[in-house]
C-alpha cells in the first residue's frame, strides 16, 4: 500500500514508519519538525517537511490508500495554558486533513487518540464503553477528532481505526523517545540513571494502591506500532472503530523505579512530592477489543524489556 505518515518524524510515528516500510508498504512521512526529528525519518521513507493542513497537496500527487494521523500536541499542562493552539493544531489540523482524505478518496484512515479522552475513569480496567469525560483541552481536543471521524465514516464511507492508550516506552530499530521538554515517568528515570537528573519526584505516596504510588498501564512502543499496521487491515468502509491498547494490568510508579535500577544498575534517588491535582490513582485500559478486532495482544509487556530498549539508546557509550 502507499501511506501517508503524518507526525512520522515523532517517537511513535517513526516507529511505525519503520515497520510499515519492513513490511514492504511505501511511505511518505509528512511532519512539520516542530517536536520531530529529521533523523528520525526511516530510510526509505519519503519526506515533506509541511504543517498537517498541508496534506492535501500530497494526497494529490499520487494515489494513496491509507493515511496514519500521529501529528498533533500532546502536552497536558501545556493544553490547559494555551489551549487555543491545541484546538487549532489538533482539531482543525485533523478536520483540514479528513478533508484531504475525503477529496483525495483516500480510503483507510488510522487516528493516533489517547486514553486521555476518558478523563478519570470510574471503573479499572477502561472499557471502550467508558464515559468519555477529558479533563484537560488536550484530551477534549482528541475526543473531538473521534468524533469527526465517526461522522466521516458514516456519512462518507471512511474505514476508520481511532487507538487509545496511555503511557508508551521502549526503543525499536534505533527510534527512540526524544523530547525537548521531557514529562514521561521512564524516560525522566533513566535521565537521573543518565546523570543528568539528581532524582526522580514521586508525586504522591498514599495513593489507595498497594505500596502508595500511581499506577498505569505501559505498553511497548514496538507494539503500539504494530497495532497501526494491524488497524490498516481491520478497517471496514463506512466503520470508525475504537480501540484501547494497553497490556491490562499496570505497574505503579514504585514498581517503575525499581525495574529502572535493575535494568541501569544505578541507584536512582527518589524524592516524595505532593500529589498533582487530577491526577488519579489507577489508569489501566482494556484492551480486550483490540484483541477481537485486530488480533492484537502485547508481546512485550515486562518493564524490564520496555525500559531495557530505552536504556540502550540512551546510556552513556551507546
Amino acid at each position: 500500500m502507499r501511506l501517508l505518515v503524518t507526525g512520522g518524524a515523532g517517537y511513535i510515528g517513526s516507529v511505525t514508519a519503520a515497520m510499515l516500510l519492513e513490511a514492504g508498504h511505501t511511505v511518505t512521512v509528512l511532519d512539520d519538525l516542530s517536536t520531530g526529528h529529521r533523523d528520525a525519518i526511516p530510510g526509505g521513507a519519503e519526506f515533506v517537511q509541511a504543517d498537517v493542513t498541508e496534506a492535501g497537496q500530497v494526497l494529490s500527487r499520487d494515489r494513496y490508500d491509507g493515511v496514519l494521523h500521529f501529528a498533533a500536541r500532546s502536552l497536558v499542562g501545556d493544553s490547559v495554558v494555551d489551549p487555543a493552539e491545541y484546538w487549532r493544531i489538533n482539531v482543525g489540523g485533523s478536520l483540514a486533513l479528513l478533508d484531504a482524505l475525503r477529496e483525495n478518496e483516500v480510503p483507510r484512515f488510522v487516528f493516533s487518540s489517547t486514553a486521555a479522552t476518558y478523563g478519570d475513569p470510574v471503573t479499572s480496567p477502561i472499557l471502550e464503553t467508558a464515559e468519555t469525560r477529558p479533563t484537560n483541552p488536550y484530551g477534549a481536543s482528541k475526543l473531538a477528532v473521534d468524533n469527526m471521524i465517526s461522522s466521516y465514516a458514516h456519512a462518507y464511507g471512511l474505514a476508520a481505526v481511532s487507538l487509545r492508550y496511555f503511557n508508551v516506552a521502549g526503543a525499536y530499530q534505533g527510534f527512540g523517545e526524544r523530547h525537548v521538554r521531557e514529562t514521561h515517568l521512564i524516560p525522566l528515570v533513566l535521565q537521573v540513571a543518565q546523570g543528568v537528573r539528581e532524582q526522580i519526584a514521586v508525586y504522591g505516596t498514599d495513593w489507595p494502591t498497594p505500596d502508595g504510588t500511581c499506577i498505569r498501564d505501559y505498553i511497548h512502543v514496538a507494539d503500539l506500532a504494530r497495532a497501526h499496521l494491524l488497524a490498516l487491515d481491520a478497517a471496514t468502509a463506512g466503520r470508525h472503530e475504537i480501540c484501547n491498547l494497553g497490556n491490562g494490568v499496570g505497574f505503579s510508579v514504585r514498581e517503575v523505579i525499581e525495574a529502572a535500577r535493575a535494568v541501569t544498575g544505578h541507584a536512582i534517588p527518589e524524592a516524595a512530592a505532593e500529589r498533582r491535582a487530577g491526577d488519579p490513582a489507577v489508569l489501566v485500559a482494556s484492551a480486550d477489543r483490540a484483541r477481537e478486532l485486530l488480533g492484537w495482544k502485547p508481546e512485550h509487556p515486562g518493564l524490564d524489556r520496555m525500559i531495557g530498549d530505552a536504556w540502550e539508546l540512551v546510556r552513556p557509550g551507546a
